[in-house]
């Protein structure tokens, strides 16, 4: 029986707004990893702070695997460690630090005490000055300097507590000069490459200068990943329209961007961010502390569950979880909650696709074609829309805007289907295509039927280029009422 002449349920409408997961020991198992993709995971992150390369490669492998047993794909975002500015060991592993106390970061202790600790980065000592105030452990600790003494750097505890080995260092205000790409990164990239990551997060950037020196690292490794630039120095704030340009996206990295900008900065320069990225028609990725009480609880907080929705309601494409999937007790139900938290986000999310158009002007066709689908779509209140691509620049461009009705993206290549995993409203599917584009049209409806995303009689949108096969070539729309060939 052909698929257009069965009679399905249709299928809820998919969820708009992706879940980025990150990969850890709580989910090393297949049968774990395999709940995780069935509870709503999209994208796959490989933290390339923690484990050898050989890990990430196995770890990719099967991320690939368990996702074809469930006839998809998702995407694996390779994320870069950059540059970890850190105290160094102490004797007994910590030190309990008095406020009032003068502390010493010390670039020749091998072995710290109450005192005193070794610096990973010992180039600290030209970057502070009198004055300068320190951040350890995610601004748990504050300390100001009073002097720098050659490779000593004397300071006074602030804000004190317990501090343990190998805490990061970040200053208030910015002003490190560390650079953004490290030699590990650099062997690292190769390894992305090698295990064909579909996204390369780089940390720390402050200019556009380093994403591009990013961009050609990675192509020359042989890699095709598109860059997701981590805004997370205060540094990167003035330069941020810049670093948006010369990046595929950027990531709302909320925990040492807080520190050096302070806490309460930090909710206004997110929605900054995530309108400037989708004017430019980047992606977003909202990260840190998301569903944080969950890594040990069952249940989020309130707090969490709001801050969740407003990244939904601010327009990201997607929200990301970090340790509470790498190392938590309830990863499946974390995912789970986060998926449920966005669904009913979505349905308060206001349709304002005219207000959108205003004072635009588009200057490619494909573009145009993608503006103008959004825009029928919208007011002829259809079922979906379909783009048939082969890079999938049609369906970024409509997802940036909220036309009240789902996107699905068919292409005949892997590595597209798998990069639009990411992008926001975007349902990514594979479809094999000939060079006949009513037999391309055709079985582009079949495989929406099949799939009871739509129905006999729905209408929808399709858009496609001639001549076939063209990257960034589509050129034309076309309004059909499904299993009506005559149209």
């Amino acid at each position: 029986m052909s698929p257009v002449s069965r009679i399905m349920t249709p299928r809820p409408m998919p969820r708009s707004t992706k879940i980025v997961a990150t990969l850890g020991p709580a989910c090393s198992k297949p049968e774990v990893l395999q709940r995780m993709l069935a509870a709503g995971v999209d994208v796959v992150r490989l933290n390339f702070s923690h484990g050898a390369a050989a890990d990430h490669v196995e770890r990719a492998r099967l991320v690939r695997e368990v996702a074809r047993s469930q006839g998809r794909e998702v995407a694996i975002m390779a994320d870069l460690q950059g540059p970890k500015i850190r105290i160094g060991k102490f004797a007994e592993g910590k030190v309990e630090l008095v406020p009032g106390a003068k502390f010493i970061l010390d670039a020749e202790c091998e072995s710290g005490d109450a005192t005193r600790v070794g610096l990973d980065y010992r180039e600290l000592v030209n970057d502070v000055g009198p004055g300068s105030v320190l951040l350890l452990d995610d601004g748990l600790i504050k300390l100001e300097v009073e002097t720098v003494d050659g490779p000593r750097i004397v300071t006074r505890v602030v804000l004190g507590g317990v501090l343990s080995n190998n805490k990061g260092i970040n200053r208030m205000g910015g002003g490190l000069t560390a650079p953004t790409l490290t030699p590990k990164d650099m062997d690292d990239m190769k390894t992305a490459a090698l295990l064909e990551a579909d996204y390369l997060a780089v940390s720390f950037p402050k200019s556009k200068e380093d994403m591009y020196m990013a961009r050609q690292l990675m192509r020359a490794a042989g890699g095709k990943a598109m860059l997701i630039a981590k805004i997370e120095r205060a540094e990167a704030i003035p330069a941020l329209e810049e670093i948006i340009d010369s990046s595929d996206g950027i990531m709302v990295a909320r925990g040492d961007l807080a520190v050096e900008v302070g806490n309460a900065a930090v909710p206004g320069l997110q929605k900054r961010m995530l309108r400037a990225a989708r004017e430019h028609n980047k992606l977003t990725i909202t990260a840190t502390q998301m569903m944080e009480s969950m890594i040990h609880n069952p249940v989020p907080t309130r707090a969490e569950v709001s801050d969740v929705a407003n990244a939904v309601l601010d327009g990201t494409d997607a929200v990301m979880l970090s340790a509470e999937t790498a190392a938590g007790r309830f990863p499946v139900e974390t995912v789970e909650t986060m998926a449920q938290i966005c669904i009913e986000a979505e349905k308060s999310d206001p349709v304002q696709l005219d207000r959108d158009f205003m004072d635009r002007t588009f200057t490619r066709i494909d573009q145009s074609i993608a503006m103008a689908t959004l825009f029928t779509g919208y007011h002829l209140r259809v079922k979906a829309i379909a783009s048939l691509t082969e890079s999938g620049s049609t369906a970024l461009w409509m997802s940036r805007h909220n036309c009240g009705c789902p996107i699905f993206a068919i292409t005949p290549k892997v590595e597209t289907q798998r990069r639009m995993a990411l992008l926001r409203n975007v349902t990514s599917l594979f479809l094999e295509q000939s060079t006949d584009r009513d037999e391309v049209l055709r079985a582009a409806e079949e495989l929406l039927l099949a799939q009871s995303y739509v129905q006999r009689g729905d209408l929808i949108v399709l858009t496609i280029g001639e001549p076939m096969g063209k990257s960034g070539g589509t050129n034309t729309m076309k309004i059909v009422r499904v299993g009506d060939h005559r149209n």
